[in-house]
């Protein structure tokens, strides 16, 4: 499509990767692009891209309630529009995008983005940022816009597209969607976010109560999983196994009740088998009924066929290799966009089609050919093979255009890679042996089924399969009647052809599906027809049954992609068919972000969910929104979303009934004026400390419920979630127990900020009961009231980086013997101490052990950042310049990229840098140096810092300061003042100069940061 008069088209991509593959596509119709740092450009078009997102949405400032002052008085939040911002770390590119879209010389744009709901949403976006917001809402540039939508990447569907180009108009009610979804996500997680916090903090603290359309949803299906494990009481049962000989050898069976037939209905017990007996006495007569006997014996043999399993989408990606290597939803999808963005190897992974498109027969076979040639011994002679029996034809169930959504399935590329990490080659490895299966034939297995029967009488007891209730089958007299026989059954799953199996070597006997235990790839021993064999040997064994299994990864993955199964109503499952809960670009981080949040946490391979995961959902049900937590308000959405796509719904009316729906929610958490919320509560074993009665959980306490336990006690109770962090039933048992537990991480104070703490229970003489309070095992107590610490019984862990003394463990540090008051020496001469949990990370004693012995310990990936919140991995090291236990961190796996003139990339360390780069002549080295010097830490400067007021300079001093800085020297000038509070180490009391920055004599820690603000400019 040619422009009108001069004006050149701007063709804004998704990603970088997609915007070279359209230059590419339209250098020969179009003309050769010129390449500019952060666009390409002809005499004809424009072309850029986005990073993913660029912008997103948030509420206008007067409506943004900040954290720390979440109440009901601030909700609903419904703002009568959306704000749009950049996101910090891609605001330069935003930058140059808007530039681009505004130029003179652009009279036309073209939204390039993923063809779907989020590409659309991204390109309109970044289109309103650029117009600006006017009266309330976002202006477009006033240019004529059209879509390039492409399922599919190969030059000729790129060109193919742009002669297909739709109009703004095709793609308005897809807009609508994209934006309505994104919006209204927004006000149900801050609004049910904000208004269960509000509500778990009604009793002092910040409780964070994070709720989400999909993360609720998420945490249901793995509470309730729980809540069956805890509720399954085990039954005892029993299999009867029996060896029996013929003449070419031994095989085994298991006895089985051929009349049975699965329970159905709601009242159905799960549990009960057609190869299950009840009873101990009825499984004891049929071994002794069959022990020696004759049996006859029938089999059928029949071919079977196995296919391939479909190429990957990411979640069954990471399903796999969470089977396989234990790789978390989260590590898969970075080792995947590594593949795909640094080594080129993989096609792009945030995709949920397992298809490819139907012109796609000619990239495949290109592949093939890469992978024959790549040199990949395990690799290329599959790919030989299918090169050479031609195995790469067209099929449906591979290619498929209608099953290809905005991108196609998981496929290698035709660039062999380099220097993979283990990690890398693995999931490469396992996406490669994929794709080249899909296109080998089936494998071929004879499966067969024996059955050996032996003819024995009837005893009084019956029925075989039945609970106790019902009679067992027995032995009877010789010359009785034959009226009913035991049966026993053998299994064997003979694979005949390996066919795609070839490809997974020796693996293949683990992928035969469908074989029982014991039984894959079992050969039996031939029988003759019509032979008679004996029961060699038979024995009964005692089992129990067993509660479902807890998930792992994969299959919470499997259980998010597949939860339309959980929704009852047609109409809304045939919405969330294909849909799930989340993407599958967004699944693992809602897995991680429960994690965060302490909803969840991983033991081996399984997700356990905590007490407080246990509390959200007694929240939701008892206040009566348990909307939130079911899959169906995704259904929902997702219907009402596809009717606004075909234009039978307006974004005006959905986004009206969404704002009721969080007005009802607020409402009911709101007005909730009962004591407590319907449960299922525990009782703890301890007694009342006070009175020796009954402790008993509600919904937020354990309190003494008296000698009866129906009571209402003497009065004694703590909270089961003390700053926002909630005890599981074994914490709560132990401090009742021992009258202290810790220390303990994930407490957050008023203003939201994570803190570790020991928590003790005290006796109150005033109150005359006991009552729990926070220790933060403030070790210079013993120094400051002259009591000795006695390290007699305790182990040293080291020397002493500073001193040569003695570490050893105490209260919450790790300190050396001359750091405190001893009686070999009562007054100390050294300071080392190191924490016990640094950042929520807990620092174990071989760790610290190991710091002492070699400088450093471990990488330990449990920090927190302060600043930031996000978990991080580090060392920790002694610093013999500093004088105290730092941070250091891992060596980027990756290499630092090269500037043009061949410096490495902003961030790269100066040392490896210069490593990285080629000698060059020794004149031109004079004339030009090759590595630009490092840059030097950036100062803070009257332009970028912040001027301190008159009260504030008098404490820090004069000059421009950052805020890190300001906290840095006041907290010098407290400590070098001595101004900590004696009694509470938090508090701090304020001298004269303080007094005016404060405004009162005494402030908390934690206080510190808010009052701040008003002295910087």
């Amino acid at each position: 499509m040619k422009n009108e008069g001069s004006a050149k088209t701007l063709v804004i991509a998704e990603k970088p990767s997609v915007a070279q593959d359209i230059v590419r596509a339209l250098t020969p119709v179009a003309g050769k692009f010129e390449k500019h740092d952060d666009h390409f450009e002809n005499d004809q078009y424009v072309v850029t891209s986005a990073v993913g997102h660029l912008v997103e949405i948030a509420a206008p400032e007067e409506f943004d309630v900040k954290r720390g002052k979440w109440s009901f008085a601030h909700l609903p939040v419904l703002p009568p529009y959306f704000e749009l911002k950049p996101i910090d770390k891609t605001k330069s590119r935003l930058s140059a995008v808007v530039k681009l879209a505004k130029r003179k010389d652009v009279g036309r744009l073209i939204n390039a983005c993923d063809a779907g709901r989020e590409g659309e949403l991204i390109f309109r976006l970044i289109e309103q940022y650029a117009g600006g917001l006017k009266g309330g809402s976002y202006q477009t540039l006033g240019k004529p816009v059209q879509r390039l939508w492409l399922q599919s990447m190969t030059p000729a569907a790129i060109r193919d597209g742009f002669e297909h180009l739709r109009t703004n108009e095709q793609m308005q009610g897809l807009a609508d969607a994209a934006r309505s979804r994104s919006e209204a996500d927004w006000m149900v997680g801050i609004n049910g976010t904000r208004a269960m916090t509000a509500f778990n903090s009604r009793d002092g603290g910040f409780f964070l109560t994070t709720v989400g359309r999909v993360q609720t949803p998420t945490l249901s299906i793995v509470v309730e999983r729980e809540e069956k494990i805890r509720a399954h009481r085990s039954r005892d049962y029993w299999e009867i196994h029996a060896s029996f000989l013929a003449e070419a050898g031994e095989y085994p069976g298991k006895w089985f009740d051929p009349t049975f037939k699965k329970p159905t209905g709601d009242d159905a017990d799960p549990e009960l088998r057609a190869d299950r007996v009840w009873s101990q006495r009825e499984a004891l007569a049929i071994a002794e009924a069959v022990r020696g006997k004759a049996a006859s014996v029938k089999e059928e043999s029949k071919p079977t066929t196995q296919a391939s399993g479909l190429l990957y989408d990411l979640t069954s990606l990471q399903r796999e290799a969470n089977g396989r290597f234990g790789f978390s939803a989260k590590t898969t999808l970075q080792l995947a966009q590594s593949l795909y963005e640094r080594h080129k190897a993989l096609t792009y992974p945030r995709t949920d089609s397992r298809a490819l498109p139907e012109d796609y027969l000619p990239t495949v076979k290109q592949t093939f050919e890469m992978l024959a040639d790549s040199g990949m011994k395990h690799l290329a002679p599959h790919a030989l093979t299918a090169l050479n029996n031609n195995y790469i034809r067209p099929s449906k169930r591979i290619f498929d255009n209608s099953k290809v959504s905005d991108h196609f399935a998981i496929i290698p590329t035709l660039q062999a890679p380099h220097g993979l990490s283990d990690a890398e080659q693995k999931l490469y490895d396992l996406v490669v042996r994929r794709f080249l299966a899909v296109f080998f034939p089936s494998a071929e297995f004879m499966v067969t089924t024996r059955i050996t029967s032996i003819s024995a009488p009837t005893l009084p007891a019956a029925r075989g399969s039945l609970p106790p209730e019902g009679a067992a089958p027995g032995l009877g007299r010789p010359g009785d009647p034959v009226r009913v026989g035991h049966h026993f059954k053998t299994e064997g799953k003979v694979l005949v052809k390996p066919g795609w199996m070839a490809v997974y070597g020796k693996e293949a006997a683990e992928d035969v599906a469908d074989a029982k235990e014991g039984d894959k790839g079992q050969n039996l021993v031939p029988v003759r027809e019509g032979e008679t064999v004996r029961t060699e040997s038979v024995e009964s064994k005692g089992l129990k049954t067993k509660p479902p299994a807890r998930y792992s990864e994969a299959t919470l993955l499997g259980a998010m992609e597949g939860a339309g199964k959980l929704v009852d109503d047609d109409e809304l499952r045939e919405a969330m068919q294909e849909k799930g809960l989340g993407t599958p670009a967004t699944r693992a981080a809602t897995i991680e972000g429960l994690l965060t949040e302490k909803y969840m946490f991983r033991e081996g391979r399984e997700i356990i969910p905590t007490a407080k995961a246990f509390q959200l959902m007694t929240l939701l049900r008892g206040l009566g929104v348990e909307e939130l937590s079911k899959a169906e308000l995704t259904g929902e959405w997702e219907y009402k979303l596809a009717q606004m796509e075909h234009g039978k719904l307006s974004r005006s009316a959905f986004m009206a009934e969404i704002a009721q729906m969080t007005e009802r929610m607020v409402k009911k958490a709101k007005e909730y004026d009962r004591d407590t919320i319907p449960g299922n509560y525990a009782t703890l074993a301890t007694p009342c400390p006070n009175c020796g009665g009954v402790v008993k959980e509600n919904y937020r306490r354990y309190g003494c419920t008296g000698a009866d336990g129906n009571s209402e006690g003497c009065g004694f109770s703590f909270g089961k979630s003390p700053a926002g962090r909630t005890f599981e039933p074994d914490e709560s048992e132990q401090l009742l127990r021992d009258k202290k537990i810790g220390p303990l991480d994930g407490f957050r104070s008023k203003a939201g900020w994570p803190f570790v703490a020991e928590i003790v229970l005290k006796y109150s003489e005033d109150d005359k009961n006991w009552k729990l309070e926070f220790d933060f095992g403030d070790d210079k107590k013993g120094e400051e009231s002259g009591e000795l610490v006695d390290f007699s019984a305790s182990e040293t862990l080291g020397a002493c980086p500073k001193c040569g003394g003695a570490v050893h463990e105490h209260g919450s540090n790790y300190v050396c013997i001359r750091s405190v008051p001893t009686e070999q020496q009562p007054t100390p001469t050294c300071d080392f101490k190191s924490g016990k949990i640094i950042l929520q990370q807990p620092v174990a004693r071989e760790q610290m052990s190991k710091l002492l012995e070699t400088g450093k310990t471990d990488l330990l990936d449990k920090f927190v950042s302060m600043r930031t919140r996000r978990a991080f991995k580090a060392f920790l090291a002694w610093d013999k310049e500093a004088g105290k236990v730092n941070f250091e961190f891992a060596p980027s796996k990756f290499p630092p990229r090269k500037t043009a003139a061949g410096a490495p990339a902003k961030g790269a360390p100066a040392k490896k840098a210069a490593a990285k780069v080629a000698p060059a002549k020794k004149a031109a080295a004079k004339k030009t140096p090759a590595v630009k010097a490092a840059k030097a830490p950036r100062k803070t400067t009257a332009a970028t810092g912040k001027q301190p007021s008159a009260a504030l300079a008098a404490v820090i001093g004069e000059g421009a300061v950052s805020r890190p800085e300001v906290v840095k020297k006041l907290w010098d000038y407290i400590k070098a003042n001595g101004l900590q509070d004696a009694g509470d180490k938090r508090r701090v009391n304020a001298d004269a100069k303080l007094a005016a920055v404060f405004g009162k004599p005494q402030v908390t820690m934690f206080e510190i940061a808010g009052l701040l603000s008003p002295h910087l400019n």
